[in-house]
């Protein structure tokens, strides 16, 4: 079976000049966690191999997205009541624009390991989408700041705060919006926010509304020359055609609040099912209907994680738990290969850069540890400041948004 991974903007023809300069999306320009080539320092601290610290206003959880010299978040200030935008200039670490999109009269509910501002933009040569799930989801033209449209359209409840990040998909913003009160995904026109398709899931839930919502960021996928989007939400993961929203298959399982991105490889795609007690699910590609039955290749039922994402590495597959259970996986057989405790918590994703795996746990420390199948530390690095965003990358260059800054680390001589 061929598999090939559209690498978010790619499908807009934009990301082939600037693969290693640009990290256009949720998890780089895979979606997955790779920076193959950059070559990212060993050690770095407060005083270390830190080019510029950059205070941030408001809070907010999203990564940072790079496109040429503008790194774009998102922030939500005055309590979750003001909601912006935020420009970095790349190389001087100043704050460009501070756009403010929406206002709300009263602050949604959120948990209390969530922001108001927690998913990620998505960006290419010209424009940057943001989206602050039911509060609205806006587009910028990256070059003045000015805003291009706003929408609204897309409503939900999402009971602890909103979590899946946008993805592109040629002319399309595509969106998940799995909440206690309603679960459907949709695609808006990129170029003018309205609705293109909606499509509500069609998997059977459970009565209660607080196991009915999802917060997990769809990936999509060429399989044998048709592209599907892969979309994990509540008891079920669906692939859908993109363009359309057609559902193509569903496979269920039980879990609910589900938030690790899938990842590809092997002819398998790899799920974790969420909470209560997260599980591992490895799935053939390539189904049709419902396919509980007949597409589950493996799973792992203990110390999954419940918000980091899992990463791929050759032959093996990596995973994080929430409680900082590193584990390692032959990603063909699920045979467990190893376990360590890595400490602290962990919300981040871990990437993979230069050969070497990052883990950012919630304290602020960064566990590189070298891909294999046997664990081997390389090193520990600790800023001090909390860290809930998943990292970006840039050329040769790693940026950490904390819950106070944004770091600008690089080997510096």
């Amino acid at each position: 079976m061929k598999i090939t991974l559209l690498l978010g903007v790619v499908c807009a023809g934009s990301l082939a000049a600037g693969a290693v300069e640009n990290w256009p999306q949720f998890r780089g320009p895979d979606g997955q966690g790779h920076a193959d080539e950059a070559q990212l320092p060993a050690a770095w601290s407060t005083n270390r191999n830190v080019t510029w610290r950059t205070e941030l206003p408001g809070k907010g959880y999203s990564s940072p997205v790079i496109w040429g010299n503008q790194l774009w978040m998102t922030a939500a200030l005055e309590n979750g009541l003001s909601f912006h935008a935020l420009c970095v200039d790349k190389a001087s670490g100043k704050l460009l624009h501070d756009v403010e999109l929406f206002r709300r009269e009263k602050a949604m509910a959120i948990q209390n390991k969530n922001s108001h501002a927690s998913p990620t933009p998505v960006i290419e040569d010209g424009r940057v989408w943001v989206n602050f799930g039911t509060t609205g989801t806006a587009c910028l033209d990256t070059g003045t700041g000015q805003v291009l449209w706003r929408s609204t359209e897309l409503q939900l409840d999402h009971i602890v705060g909103p979590g899946s990040s946008p993805v592109l998909y040629r002319n399309l913003l595509i969106l998940t919006c799995d909440g206690g009160d309603v679960q459907y995904v949709a695609a808006l026109d990129k170029l003018t926010g309205k609705l293109a398709w909606k499509t509500p899931r069609s998997g059977r839930l459970r009565p209660k509304d607080d196991v009915k919502k999802a917060f997990c960021t769809p990936l999509i996928t060429a399989i044998e020359g048709r592209d599907q989007l892969l979309s994990p939400g509540a008891d079920w993961v669906y692939g859908y055609e993109p363009l359309t929203g057609k559902e193509i298959w569903r496979v269920g399982y039980n879990g609910f609040s589900t938030v690790p991105r899938p990842v590809v490889g092997h002819g398998l795609v790899y799920i974790c099912t969420g909470f209560m007690q997260s599980e591992l699910w490895a799935i053939r590609l390539g189904a049709h209907g419902d396919a509980t039955a007949t597409h589950v290749a493996w799973k792992c039922t203990k110390k999954m994680p419940l918000k980091p994402s899992l990463l791929l590495v050759g032959d093996e597959l990596y995973a994080v738990s929430d409680t900082s259970t590193a584990t390692c996986f032959d990603a063909k057989t699920g045979t467990l290969l190893w376990e360590q405790r890595l400490g602290g918590n962990f919300s981040a994703s871990p990437i993979l850069a230069n050969g070497t795996i990052y883990f950012f746990s919630e304290e602020g420390k960064a566990s590189l540890v070298a891909p294999g199948r046997e664990f081997k530390l390389l090193a520990t690095n600790e800023l001090g400041e909390r860290i809930m965003a998943s990292p970006a990358i840039s050329s040769n260059t790693l940026f950490l948004r904390t819950d106070k800054a944004l770091y600008r680390i690089e080997e510096r001589r």
